[in-house]
């Protein structure tokens, strides 16, 4: 789906501009704008691909708004709505990519559609060309720790090997004690013979890693470890990369927030039973669970109720025990009506708790659900003495 926003200080163009563009399969319009001073406060919000700006608008032109937008991201497409001609030459030195003159027809509409489509697989064509110009080392941190190269996984010589791996890419290219090392994974066994499994283990994984191209990324200096690696792709570092683009812009990357939840395959390091992952699988369990917030906030502003109730959901199964996923998903099935499906997951996740923890709900969960029940034992009395 390409993802859309219109601006327009003309109530009606705006409607109407809107309504033709949800008839093409392809286009999902996320919020239309009727001041140049809301997209100022809500658009770096937002995450969007293509503008539809009205040229002719008080306080601030269209032009200058495509300027601004272009300085929150480069590849955000412009395209030019006005009732005059005369604005053509400006609107190309902004780097737009089509001009329509009000009013707009669906066929002139799709001219534009068409070329916005072109350019994107484009651009989705040369992104793929520069991905597969070079194998990358694939790092899966979310359940099992999985590593491959050109999507086949990387067999290690041993346990140990694969463990020290895991261990110096999660300090990846910060030296990491000699002793610190031996604390974690041969806490149980004679210094003097940890030292020389150490020093066999690394061996070890300098050849696999060697064997791959990675060669001289690990290196020893003044008693510490340092796994210095490139080129390579991490579900943990992109979670990482996502939140802190996200805090630092004001702007979520749908696509790859997407991506990452579609390919999760449980918690961080879940199959890793060491005892030195507790305080790192906690912190990523925690950022995966502010993702998962973040991606429910960003559909329920706008109001995309579909998406909304897949990510709660999805919410709910990473966290089972949450009053408060439980609570927002009690308030969407009563937004859209469905107050019996509020209803059963209240009961489901009572039971949950009163089976795994024997606790109960929240009292605000509680009463949330008391409210609904009331509505909904109201609603039927009314449909069947009316």
């Amino acid at each position: 789906m390409i993802r859309v926003i219109i601006v327009d200080d003309e109530p009606l163009a705006l409607v109407s501009m809107k309504k033709h563009l949800n008839e093409f399969d392809n286009i999902e319009v996320i919020r239309t704008f009727t001041t140049a001073k809301d997209v100022l406060k809500e658009g770096p919000t937002l995450d969007f691909q293509v503008a539809f700006l009205d040229v002719e608008m008080p306080g601030m032109s269209g032009l200058e708004v495509a300027q601004l937008l272009k300085t929150w991201d480069k590849n955000i497409c412009i395209i030019f709505v006005t009732a005059y001609r005369d604005y053509a030459v400006q609107a190309f030195d902004v780097q737009s990519l089509d001009y329509l003159l009000k009013p707009v027809s669906k066929s002139r509409l799709e001219i534009t559609i068409n070329r916005i489509q072109k350019l994107f697989q484009k651009n989705l064509s040369s992104e793929k060309t520069r991905t597969h110009q070079k194998p990358m080392l694939q790092i899966r941190c979310f359940g099992e720790f999985v590593v491959s190269f050109d999507e086949k996984v990387i067999h290690w010589r041993t346990i140990k090997s694969k463990e020290l791996f895991a261990f110096l890419f999660l300090q990846l290219h910060m030296p990491v004690p000699r002793d610190n090392i031996l604390d974690s994974l041969w806490s149980d066994t004679d210094v003097k013979k940890a030292r020389v499994q150490l020093h066999t283990t690394v061996s070890y994984l300098r050849t696999t890693l060697s064997s791959y191209g990675y060669t001289d990324v690990i290196e020893y200096a003044n008693g510490c470890y340092i796994l210095k690696l490139n080129d390579f792709q991490c579900d943990a570092f992109d979670l990482e990369d996502i939140l802190n683009t996200k805090a630092e812009t004001g702007r979520l990357n749908i696509e790859k927030a997407e991506e990452l939840i579609q390919n999760y395959h449980g918690e961080f390091m879940a199959t890793m039973d060491y005892a030195w992952t507790t305080s790192k699988t906690n912190l990523m369990n925690k950022q995966f669970s502010q993702l998962l917030d973040e991606l429910i906030l960003y559909y329920s502003k706008n109001q995309n109720l579909k998406n909304r109730e897949r990510s709660l959901l999805f919410a709910l199964e990473f966290n089972p025990y949450s009053d408060k996923i439980v609570q927002q998903l009690i308030q969407h099935y009563t937004e859209i009506g469905n107050r019996a499906e509020a209803i059963k997951i209240y009961h489901s996740f009572n039971s949950l708790l009163l089976t795994e923890l024997n606790v109960s709900p929240s009292q605000e969960t509680t009463e949330l659900f008391q409210n609904v029940l009331h509505a909904h034992e109201k609603e039927h009395e009314t449909s069947v003495y009316p």
